[in-house]
């Protein structure tokens, strides 16, 4: 299963039914589980875990050396989950410091020339579209997506259920279920289709319909007075209104309005 021009380190470990294309390089310190596949012409260094049926397409580099200047030469990690696919020319980079690995869940899509930096944190069922960006150590939440052309600063989170449009510039966090657009990028309203499509009671949609008009309907309001109102209300009490309103009250860099 692994063609005559694929390069193997004999330190990879390699599963069970791993599949390995036509001038791919599996550098020292990579694991790949079971049922792993990579194409053609795909570089992956490590030190780098790989969970199983992984599916890597042309040219993407995945567990280079992280980006950033405070690296200073020690081993660091990249580790990937389940059911990932990631498209042609598609980069990954290991995290900044041996305690830091870059973190990768299940079942996410990366499209062509995403790049997902150094320390990053990114959870379960999410896209990341074509050229979407992700600075260091930002964090993505499970079902996010980000659309093609996206950039997202350094340092900022991704709330779960959240969509951007497409070439958004990034710089705080982006509030989970709502869609957010532009550049510079505004909160611009629910994802109602996202959430009805992964099964969202009719409630709760209504709930956080509530909660996005007091929170971002107004630009021009008091963002922490509008979210000791939403808190002082029978909405607070609905599960997702609560994630947003913990996500808002954890927000370093401050939410996207």
């Amino acid at each position: 299963m692994i063609h005559p021009t694929a390069i193997i380190s004999p330190d990879a470990i390699l599963g069970d039914n791993v599949r390995i294309g036509p001038f791919c390089v599996v550098g020292a310190g990579v694991e790949l589980g079971d049922d792993c596949v990579l194409h053609s012409h795909v570089v992956i260094d490590g030190p780098t875990k790989i969970g199983a049926a992984n599916e890597f397409f042309p040219f993407a580099a995945v567990g280079g050396k992280t980006q950033d200047l405070k690296y200073e030469g020690e081993p660091t990690h990249l580790l990937i989950g389940h059911r990932n696919v990631f498209r042609e020319n598609t980069t990954i980079h290991r995290g900044t410091h041996a305690h830091t690995p870059t973190r990768i869940g299940n079942d996410n899509l990366f499209l062509c020339y995403s790049h997902v930096a150094h320390d990053c944190q990114v959870g379960n069922h999410v896209i990341l579209s074509n050229n979407g960006t992700l600075g260091g150590h930002v964090i993505v939440e499970d079902h996010a997506i980000v659309s093609g052309l996206t950039a997202v600063h350094q340092f900022c989170r991704i709330g779960c259920h959240s969509i951007t449009g497409g070439c958004s510039k990034i710089i705080q966090d982006i509030p989970p279920y709502m869609i957010v657009d532009g550049n510079p990028a505004a909160t611009r309203g629910l994802n109602l289709v996202g959430l009805q499509r992964r099964g969202f009671s009719e409630a709760s949609i209504r709930e956080l319909k509530n909660a996005y008009k007091k929170l971002f309907l107004k630009k021009d309001a008091n963002f922490s007075t509008a979210l000791s109102s939403l808190k002082a209300t029978v909405n607070a009490h609905d599960d997702q209104v609560k994630h947003l309103i913990a996500f808002i009250e954890a927000s370093p860099r401050g939410v996207t309005r």
